[in-house]
């Protein structure tokens, strides 16, 4: 895979304002960086309601045990 520098990166920049414009381009990253934001939210929950199933589990096991 080819290796692209600053110059390539400038150029692909400039053609894909030119095709896209501005505007787009600025809805497109705003829409990205929802998309992120949501998505570590979700994960941030999964694993809280993961550690609060294992918290209610452990009082469960200990008392099976003394039983």
């Amino acid at each position: 895979m080819p290796h692209l520098g600053p110059w390539e990166l400038g150029i692909i920049l400039v053609i894909v304002i030119a095709v896209f414009g501005a505007g787009k381009l600025a809805g497109l990253g705003g829409a990205l960086g929802k998309g992120v934001k949501d998505f570590r939210s979700a994960v941030k929950e999964g694993s809280q309601e993961d550690e609060k199933e294992e918290e209610a589990e452990a009082p469960a096991e200990s008392e099976a045990e003394q039983e």
